[in-house]
């Protein structure tokens, strides 16, 4: 078993006491990442940061950690770009002040993201500029800012796909909100391919990332897997993109 493997059951160990059952996966944490106890105090620790207060296009992974960071975005009016579940169909987005109030906190939800969000390819999103922000979830982060997924690599694949068509860079604030159990004390040492993070917010506190090693760029098709690549509409446009298949 890998040590990143190691970490991440170790740590599952001890978010199981504190993490919220999703109705699909339960407590199946290598299938989504969980909602918990206090992710209210951690979104206020997240809006306090003045990158995220005065953001008007943010990606946010839609992890359930996310949600009432997603519902106070969409309440604020912020626009928001969120991968469907796995990429598997794409995009979607979520116009600033198009949810009615009273819809807001669906809309917040993966179910209400499908309601209320359109599907949106590589070429608009381009068209619309950087984020602001990209704000993440994750299954465990180091205080180094390596973040561990729940380990299918979906987020560096938004990454890469994203630093390609030029709306996120070195520049780019990165944001991981998780639950103090989902720091790793251990100090770890991050690959070529990792994308770190500038801050991590917790429900106790927050935590900047000195010294963050340059982020990764673009995406390597020689490293994914054929069936990945046809499971998954933006490396395709990408690839139309590329001219490397018509």
């Amino acid at each position: 078993m890998s040590r990143t493997r190691i970490v991440r059951q170790k740590i599952w160990s001890r978010l199981a006491e504190v993490a919220r059952a999703d109705s699909r996966f339960h407590f199946d944490f290598s299938e989504f990442i969980p909602d918990f106890e206090g992710s209210d105090a951690a979104t206020d620790r997240l809006f306090a940061l003045e990158a995220v207060a005065s953001a008007r296009l943010v990606f946010a992974t839609p992890d359930n950690s996310l949600i009432e960071a997603r519902r106070r975005l969409i309440a604020a009016g912020v626009t928001l770009i969120v991968p469907t579940y796995n990429i598997h169909r794409g995009f979607r987005l979520i116009e600033g002040g198009s949810v009615p109030a009273a819809a807001i906190a669906f809309a917040a939800h993966l179910d209400g993201l499908e309601a209320f969000g359109r599907p949106i390819g590589l070429e608009e999103i381009a068209e619309r500029g950087r984020f602001d922000v990209f704000l993440t979830g994750a299954s465990a982060i180091s205080a180094e800012g390596i973040r561990f997924g729940r380990g299918h690599v979906y987020f560096a694949i938004e990454w890469g796909l994203f630093s390609e068509i030029g709306v996120v860079d070195d520049a780019t604030p990165v944001v991981a909100l998780v639950h103090d159990v989902q720091l790793v004390e251990e100090r770890l040492y991050p690959s070529p391919e990792d994308v770190l993070v500038d801050t991590i917010v917790t429900p106790t506190r927050s935590v900047d990332i000195p010294n963050r090693p340059p982020r990764p760029r673009g995406i390597r098709f020689d490293t994914l897997d054929p069936d990945r690549i046809e499971a998954i509409p933006p490396l395709k446009e990408l690839q139309r993109f590329r001219g490397l298949v018509r």
